[in-house]
């Protein structure tokens, strides 16, 4: 029976719930429709939320501090962008051409100086670890990520997924599956949609394959390694009368799965059906996922590499009705740069991000869709003020994870460019003014979303969990 007390519960939800009862489609039904938040449609934007995994240095990218001493201030040098006393590394130098379209968020903080924490706490935008949290694994009792909030509590205007996740699963070398990206309390039916077009390779970093790396050794790409986006075409041999006899078979089989679900009050997956039929159907919606067929130009400037085509398919999803995508820029802690920090940075990680995410805001702006999308992008946590060597594993020096402080970009969806939100100390160690916590971040994101203040949502066990745990970070619109 459908929950009347519940305060998300809007009419259009009570009317739907009671059609459902009348039609005898099984109680199922109701945890996912009283779980449902209208968002503010005259507000919602798109987001896409890029991700640095490994932990990109602030001090070596958008916080440097040239008049701290060497052994703090590092290698790189800062040049000017287009607002007057904002600097930013050297290696980007499209960014800084484009200051007047993003701003900065320079005293993000939380309390966490291993990879798996971080992850948690800035994929799900809560700084407190979940119940039972383990390192080496995701559990069913992890905080759910902002991608699967925004799946669960978004939709779509035609077949796509309203969050999905790409290029790949963050993985470690090890095999180890960072968590933080998935559903955890909510249900894995609630995971978001992650698009593999990454095959995992464990001994691969980078935007390869021309920017492959190994972090000891230097340029290095494996053979073999290729980015695929999924296609939707039918198998071959597969014409569209077996496939219209094959779903006619999968409704004799539905109608029985419906009658077990009602018994069981199990949440059906017919949401997963029914996309995966009308996608393969949509002949115009497979040409979304084909990022070869964009012209030279295009591929040119994004940059022929896995930032530059995840970038650029990221901008396809959000042109054809995704809410919210994650792409994450590197596979297995790609920005980890505990040694040999500079030349990888240098080599490997900075110019490809420059290209491909300076490419995704212009590419935004120039088909009028950068006020209707916001662009994050930030990682686990920053890097350590002082630089060290680890003689053992490296040549050269690096610096170790720090969570007290990291820098962020956002972009296009309201936020006014060419703002620095915060700062910190003269090392870049700490927040020197105005802190801000992942809670605020995934704030401004929920916000951007257009979800209400009061959202929630549900548990497998039924019980209502608010969206908001902190306000959008001011400044910023």
């Amino acid at each position: 029976m459908m929950k009347m007390q519940h305060p998300n519960i809007t009419r259009r939800t009570a009317v739907m719930a009671g059609g459902i009862g009348i039609l005898g489609m099984g109680s199922g039904h109701l945890s996912r429709l009283h779980a449902e938040v209208a968002p503010d449609k005259a507000k919602a934007k798109n987001v896409i939320y890029i991700f640095l995994s490994g932990g990109l240095a602030q001090q070596d990218s958008f916080d440097m501090k040239p008049n701290a001493p060497e052994e703090i201030r590092g290698e790189f040098k800062p040049i000017s962008t287009q607002t007057s006393g904002v600097h930013i590394c050297e290696h980007l130098p499209k960014l800084a051409g484009i200051s007047e379209k993003w701003s900065l968020v320079r005293s993000l903080t939380h309390p966490y100086q291993e990879h798996s924490q971080g992850h948690m706490v800035m994929l799900s935008g809560r700084t407190d670890l979940p119940t039972g949290f383990d390192l080496n694994k995701p559990k069913p009792t992890d905080h759910p990520s902002i991608a699967a909030i925004a799946g669960q509590l978004t939709s779509t205007t035609n077949n796509l997924p309203p969050a999905i996740v790409l290029p790949e699963k963050l993985i470690h070398r090890t095999g180890r599956v960072l968590p933080g990206q998935f559903a955890g309390v909510m249900g894995s039916r609630r995971d978001p949609y992650f698009l593999d077009c990454s095959k995992f390779n464990p001994n691969s970093y980078g935007s390869w394959p021309t920017h492959g790396f190994h972090h000891a050794r230097g340029k290095e790409t494996p053979s073999g390694y290729r980015f695929t986006p999924p296609s939707l075409d039918l198998p071959t041999g597969v014409s569209f009368n077996k496939f219209n006899e094959r779903t006619q078979l999968v409704d004799l089989f539905d109608k029985q799965r419906r009658e077990l679900e009602e018994l069981a009050e199990v949440e059906p997956f017919d949401r997963f059906q029914q996309r995966a039929i009308s996608l393969l159907a949509d002949g115009g919606m497979r040409k979304v996922f084909d990022i070869n067929d964009a012209d030279e130009k295009t591929k040119n400037r994004y940059g022929r590499h896995t930032f530059g085509w995840s970038c650029l398919l990221a901008k396809r999803l959000v042109e054809n009705g995704v809410n919210l995508v994650q792409v994450n820029l590197g596979n297995n802690e790609t920005w980890d740069t505990h040694g040999n920090a500079f030349p990888n940075l240098k080599n490997y990680l900075l110019p490809p991000m420059d290209q491909a995410v300076s490419a995704l805001i212009e590419d935004l702006d120039q088909s009028g869709m950068l006020d209707s999308t916001m662009i994050v992008m930030g990682s686990e946590f920053g890097r350590t003020p002082r630089i060290f060597t680890l003689p053992a594993a490296y040549e050269l020096p690096g610096r170790d994870h720090w969570g007290k402080v990291q820098t962020v970009l956002l972009a296009g969806g309201g936020i006014n460019g060419g703002r620095v939100i915060g700062s910190s100390d003269n090392q870049g160690g700490s927040p020197k003014d105005d802190p801000q916590l992942p809670e605020n971040l995934a704030a401004t994101i929920y916000d951007a979303l257009g979800l209400p203040k009061s959202a929630s949502w549900f548990d497998l066990l039924d019980r209502p969990i608010p969206v908001f745990y902190g306000n959008p970070i001011k400044g910023l619109t």
